[in-house]
């Protein structure tokens, strides 16, 4: 069965909020002990939904190879995750990026978005921050991280692919989001028709 557009869209609502965030990188043990502050995780980590960066000019630039875009770019992932200090307020030097299987991608196209944001970060950069954490100084990171979202409709083939390249993935099952979704609808549904006398 192939991956529906809602499921992914489902994934990306569901992870740009913070506390969903938090819950998927506990999750994957290694990546929540990133987390500056595990007392206060709602103070320690910004979701970014489909973040933009302000790349930097680099200094050599060869004849023949490719350079990345300088300026605003979009990254080519789907959520990027800032660590952040509670008491400074500054973002520490770990992000993670995460990607989540879009429908039609394959492997090659998946592994191929995370390649692109390495090369694309490589250089000096600055986070173009969401309003409510423009106040955070959001130069570069000294490492960046990747995680994978797949769903069970998810070729095992791509699974294969992303363990052979020792990249860490997290399967996922969007259907109870989208049964919440319809529940809600039907809620507000109710709601509006009450109005209507």
């Amino acid at each position: 069965m192939p991956i529906k557009k809602s499921h992914y869209e489902a994934l990306l609502a569901e992870y740009s909020n913070l506390n969903s965030a938090i819950a998927l990188l506990r999750q994957y043990r290694p990546y929540v002990e990133f987390l500056p502050s595990l007392r206060r995780p709602e103070e320690s980590l910004i979701s970014i939904p489909f973040p933009i960066v302000d790349l930097k000019p680099r200094e050599i630039i060869s004849q023949g190879i490719y350079q990345p875009p300088i300026g605003l770019t979009r990254l080519p992932c789907d959520l990027g995750f800032l660590m952040c200090d509670p008491e400074w307020k500054i973002k520490t030097g770990v992000e993670i990026f995460v990607f989540i299987h879009r429908p039609g991608e394959d492997f090659s196209d998946l592994l191929g978005r995370w390649r692109q944001t390495q090369v694309w970060l490589d250089g000096d950069y600055q986070w173009v921050m969401p309003l409510n954490s423009s106040h955070i100084i959001s130069e570069g990171a000294d490492k960046i991280l990747p995680i994978f979202l797949l769903f069970l409709e998810t070729p095992e083939r791509i699974k294969r692919g992303l363990k052979g390249a020792g990249l860490p993935f997290l399967v996922q099952d969007p259907s109870l989001l989208l049964e919440e979704d319809s529940i809600d609808l039907q809620l507000e549904n109710l709601d509006a028709q009450s109005y209507d006398i």
